[in-house]
């Protein structure tokens, strides 16, 4: 509109004086302002009042206030056009705005006043935090900020006056810079770190580019380096979202103290740990969690065996990216609804590697292929597999092989604990083991596999133990710095020469029966070495062949590192290492750092022989020690074989699997299980599982029962018990229990070619093997909180019963056409929750129409399931169309793909025609397999016959058909399709 009239805006400190400087019009449409808007606010406006001539006028105005693009916006307002008004706002904190100033346990109003910070308790909201930041400053400005075509510089410059570094630790550092690294188009990095002195950085080599590849036209980011304060902001650039904003109060770089906080894209957010989360999607609500590798059971709030800083968070319209702090020191991270996440760690860089996606699955891909794919297991270890701790002697688990055998019961691989080692002391046979080595000889002609347990530490206490004497003199142990003398801290490994009264108070065993024990340095190549050959003298036992045990695998525990004893025996040397001025919020977190480990100023050594100390390194023991066992494994066995790990760190995968660790025998430990899968496609361990039925307490038998069920369906897929409990395996109860884990492992033994062929997907591009809802269905934000549910990659949906006395499962079937798995009929609805009937004894899979599943007879064990006919499995979509692939190989070869010995093939269904084509023929299978059988699921009209043609060209064929036109199911028999040919079947 044209306005003769002119006003006059002043805009002095929160104050908006609108004055009339010449009022010779009247508009006839009494127009009204009822609108402001203001551009670059650095805090919220919490109050507006509206004055006329110092008047207080009232308004019912309302405020909104955006803090990534810091505008606000009043709305509602009625500012009569000619009249002169004054707007004055209030700056503030909204309570979803705080972010703790002073996150210490005994956190007070004055230490809080001290640090420039403001303290307000506010008992409504649980977990906000009383003392906060009351400006949005934080102690760094920029300068010297360069954008090129691949990335960004600048420096960081302290400024004295915003002090607020966190109490009692060292300043803060004002020698920093920052830089940005467009690595490719979709993954990016950004490292601050001190460019005057030099700092420790995590040793953990990555897949990066050896110069930047993205091209300015192809990103899909855009990078701002803020000014004052600092902070940096990453849009995803299709959308315009922000997807890190950490321009706020918490930025601090202190030596022992770093802080960094972000805005996120939405309330989204999955990963971070190793914890035990209560569902899949992190709570946003203002936790806190530590991460520090421990021997801690899984439990709410506590750190447990490994370390993995990386998280997915979903954006408002289901884009997904993925953010890793390579980062190894004590670390916990405070989720907060704004929605907000700060990170605090106790020493190192801050380098953070942000990948785009755009969708969940390429987000995982992107990952692991930047930290490393997962391994590819040997084939047998996708078999079941049984273990306990506690058993007596060898001739318990020979009774248990017969006793499996006997009720027909599929099991591949059996395991000892530290039973088999004479007073638990590594590479040892205990008396009471004295048969295992022929019983492992045994098993292993009759299809089985053996793995056995191995713990880092190593007993100082013996007169005559090779291990430790070697070890001396490679000088593998971590010592105390500056020293010759080891670190000796107490583990399993029992003095010689003591009857263990097992009633006594565990402290008291600990001080009275257990060796000191040294922690070997796994990244010294002096180890490395040493290690190999304690393992290859229990592989083939030098002083004496018959007390040689052949094992497959090798399970490493224990590892985070472990001791019974606080830091070492007889204490500590260095107050600030195990209790750092900021001790980041774990279990006990009184005890420090040294809780159930050792202490932090052990020296270690990295490769190259630089100096570290274990105040650095603790969170990489395990991750360390991965590596050098499996390539002792496999150098010993000539086959891949497999590792599993209990403490890891990102990229531990590439070389182990993991068990979730010591679960207990509870109802509540069965979606949890769940959650812990889902989750390690963000830590790139995809060969997981939990000790289904149960590792503390007594299992019981609906308990177990349903355990099986789920647990057939773990990648990782293991019955273990820990000591002095009741046996749980399968043959330790009844007949009919007995017969549910048989129909059960039956099916998981005919979809091992599929599980098989999405491990391979896995190793060869990152892909999900247990796959949450949402990877599929990113589009149905349902799924963005399914946890209870997952998917076998995109095809195979598993709901299992979680809950004792129930017989059906509430389960959310998405948005597809889904097939019952054992009666292959099309359900007839999608996209909602239905109760589905599960009896004991069944549990519901559903197969995903447009996908196509090999498939094969199972057996006792993958030695002879192997040997089986093949099938496949149609499921036609709406449109009938299906595809699917099968990955085989010989199972145990070392680098299979990677060195092309092996057979991919495709499957491709369109209408009434499918095919059956070769990608890559590099492995011809001895056992001449044959698909014998081919079921379609979803063929809507009766089809009469099937005709076989190879190049084009029909062949003779022995096949028989059976079309069910109720089931709307075509099946064909007794075909012979080669393993390795090419193939077009139609049917009409």
């Amino acid at each position: 509109f044209l306005a003769i009239q002119c006003v006059y805006f002043i805009i002095p400190q929160n104050v908006l004086q609108m004055n009339v400087t010449n009022n010779n019009y009247t508009d006839p449409n009494n127009l009204m302002f009822e609108e402001i808007k203001i551009l670059g606010l650095l805090q919220e406006p919490v109050a507006v009042t509206v004055l006329q001539n110092n008047d207080v006028q009232n308004s019912s105005h309302n405020i909104t206030y955006n803090p990534v693009d810091k505008v606000a916006v009043i709305q509602g307002l009625q500012l009569e056009l000619g009249k002169p008004y004054s707007l004055r706002w209030t700056l503030g904190t909204s309570v979803n705005e705080k972010y703790d100033c002073h996150p210490s346990p005994n956190s007070s109003k004055e230490q809080c006043e001290q640090l420039g910070c403001v303290w307000t308790e506010d008992t409504s909201n649980s977990g906000v935090p009383y003392c906060y930041y009351n400006s949005p400053d934080n102690a760094y400005s920029v300068a010297d900020v360069k954008y090129t075509s691949s990335g960004v510089t600048a420096n960081l410059t302290f400024n004295e006056t915003n002090l607020k570094a966190y109490e009692k630790s060292t300043s803060p550092i004002s020698t920093l810079r920052l830089e940005v690294k467009y690595h490719n188009n979709h993954m990016l990095q950004f490292k601050i770190y001190d460019y005057a002195n030099e700092r420790y950085e995590v040793p953990v080599p990555l897949n990066l580019p050896k110069s930047p590849e993205s091209t300015v036209e192809n990103r899909l980011y855009d990078v701002t380096v803020q000014n004052k304060p600092f902070g940096i902001q990453v849009r995803r650039r299709s959308t315009g979202t922000v997807i890190w904003d950490s321009q706020l109060p918490t930025f601090t770089f202190s030596d022992m103290f770093i802080q960094i906080s972000t805005r996120l894209a939405s309330q989204y957010l999955y990963g971070f740990g190793e914890t035990e989360h209560t569902m899949y999607r992190r709570d946003m609500n203002w936790h806190t969690w530590g991460m520090f590798t421990r021997d801690q059971p899984p439990g709410y709030k506590l750190n447990s065996y490994g370390f993995q800083p990386f998280y997915m968070g979903l954006e408002e319209d289901g884009n997904a990216h993925g953010v890793l702090l390579l980062n190894s020191n004590a670390m916990d991270v405070t989720f907060q609804p704004t929605p907000a996440l700060t990170y605090r760690t106790t020493g190192g860089i801050l380098d953070f590697y942000m990948v785009l996606g755009p969708t969940p699955e390429l987000v995982v891909q992107e990952y692991t292929a930047l930290v490393g794919r997962p391994v590819m297991p040997a084939y047998w270890a996708l078999g079941f597999q049984l273990c306990r701790y506690g058993y007596e002697n060898d001739t318990e688990i020979a009774k248990l092989v017969e006793d499996m055998k006997a009720a027909r019961i599929p099991y591949d691989v059996q395991y000892v604990d530290i039973d088999y080692m004479e007073r638990q002391l590594d590479f040892t046979l205990s008396p009471r083991f004295t048969g295992l080595p022929a019983l492992v000889n045994k098993i292993r002609e009759e299809g089985m596999r053996f793995i056995l347990i191995l713990d880092p530490a190593i007993s100082g206490n013996e007169t005559d133990y090779l291990a430790f004497t070697r070890g001396l003199e490679k000088d593998v142990f971590i010592k105390w710095p500056n020293t010759n003398e080891i670190i000796y801290g107490k583990v399993w490994p029992d003095l010689p020469n003591v009857e263990v009264d097992d009633t006594l108070d565990w402290e008291i065993q600990v001080e009275l029966y257990r060796a000191y024990a040294a922690f070997p340095d796994f990244f010294r190549n002096s180890t490395i070495e040493w290690w190999r050959r304690e393992i290859a003298e229990v592989y083939t036992n030098p002083h004496n062949a018959s007390r040689s045990l052949k094992f497959d695998g090798l399970w490493i525990d224990m590892n985070e590192p472990a001791s019974f004893v606080n830091g070492a025996v007889g204490g500590c040397r260095n107050q600030q290492l195990n209790f750092p001025p900021y001790v980041p919020q774990l279990g006990s977190r009184s005890e420090g750092l040294i809780f159930k480990t050792l202490c932090m100023e052990g020296q270690q050594y990295l490769p190259d022989g630089s100096p570290v100390s274990h105040y650095n390194v603790h969170n990489l023991y395990g991750w360390a020690q991965t590596k050098p066992t499996l390539d002792a494994l496999r150098n010993i066995t000539k086959e891949r074989g497999i590792v599993i790990t209990r403490s890891h760190y990102p990229s531990s995968g590439k070389w182990s699997g993991h068990w979730l660790g010591d679960n207990t025998a509870a109802w509540n430990q069965l979606d949890k299980s769940i959650i812990g899968m889902s989750m390690q496609p963000r830590t790139n361990l995809f060969h997981t599982g939990a000790d289904i039925c149960g590792f503390f307490g007594d299992s019981e038998y609906e308990l177990c029962a349903r355990w099986m069920e789920l647990g057939a369906f773990y990648p990782y897929s293991r019955n273990h018990n820990g000591k002095g409990a009741m046996r749980q395996d399968p043959t330790a109860w009844n007949s009919t229990f007995e017969e549910i884990s048989r129909k059960v492992l039956n099916i998981r033994y005919t979809l091992l070619p599929y599980l098989y062929t999405l491990m391979y997907d896995a190793n060869a591009h990152g892909s999900t093997v247990v796959r949450p809802l949402l990877h599929e269905f990113v589009e149905d934000k349902t799924t963005w909180e399914i946890y209870r549910q997952f998917l076998w990659g995109p095809a195979l949906l598993i709901s299992p019963v979680l809950e004792q006395g129930a017989v059906v499962v509430n389960a959310y079937l998405p948005n597809a056409r889904w097939y019952d798995y054992h009666t292959d009929e099309y359900i007839g609805f999608r996209g909602q929750f239905r109760n589905l009937p599960s009896p004991l004894g069944h549990i519901n899979l559903h197969i995903r129409g447009g996908y196509i599943l090999a498939q094969q007879s199972p057996a006792n064990t993958t030695f002879y399931s192997r040997k089986n006919p093949l099938a496949l499995t149609v499921a036609l979509n709406d449109s009938q169309l299906a595809e699917g692939q099968l990955y085989w190989d010989d199972g145990v070869r070392i680098d299979a793909y990677e060195d092309g010995v092996y057979l991919l093939t495709s499957f491709t269904a369109n209408q009434n025609i499918l095919e059956i084509k070769v990608l890559h023929h590099g492995y011809a299978d001895p056992n001449n397999l044959k698909f014998t059988q081919i079921k379609i699921l979803g063929v809507t009209s009766n089809v009469q016959k099937v005709t076989v043609s190879q190049n084009g060209e029909a062949i003779q064929s022995p096949h028989v058909v059976s079309y069910d036109s109720q089931k709307q199911v075509l099946e064909i028999t007794r075909l012979e399709l080669e393993l390795g040919k090419d193939y077009t079947l139609q049917w009409s």
